[in-house]
């Protein structure tokens, strides 16, 4: 399905995430994030590059792995991504949703 980001068209799956990671910039997520609510800050790039060199890397993504990163602690990933953090994060991002996420 297509949907319409930052002014442009871009193949999602059903649940509004970017099919091809390499359609992704800056901008997309900064889209993303508004509709999400969220003003991307220094902090939730530092976050979000590390979920895509994470998704580079095929590593698992979970709350737990994102915790021990020492990247962002629990507590501050919910507060810089409330509302299931990994789903929105990992959305910003443009990588696929995790399969920890339900």
């Amino acid at each position: 399905m297509n949907a319409s980001i930052a002014g442009k068209e871009f193949t999602v799956n059903e649940e509004g995430y970017l099919t091809d990671f390499n359609q992704w910039n800056e901008q997309i997520g900064e889209s993303i994030a508004a509709g999400a609510n969220i003003t991307l800050t220094p902090r939730h790039w530092e976050v979000i590059k590390y979920l895509q060199n994470e998704h580079k890397s095929q590593v698992a993504l979970s709350i737990r792995r994102v915790g021990k990163s020492g990247v962002v602690d629990i507590k501050e990933f919910y507060a810089l991504f409330p509302n299931a953090p990994l789903k929105t994060a990992t959305k910003i991002a443009g990588v696929p949703k995790p399969a920890s996420c339900i």
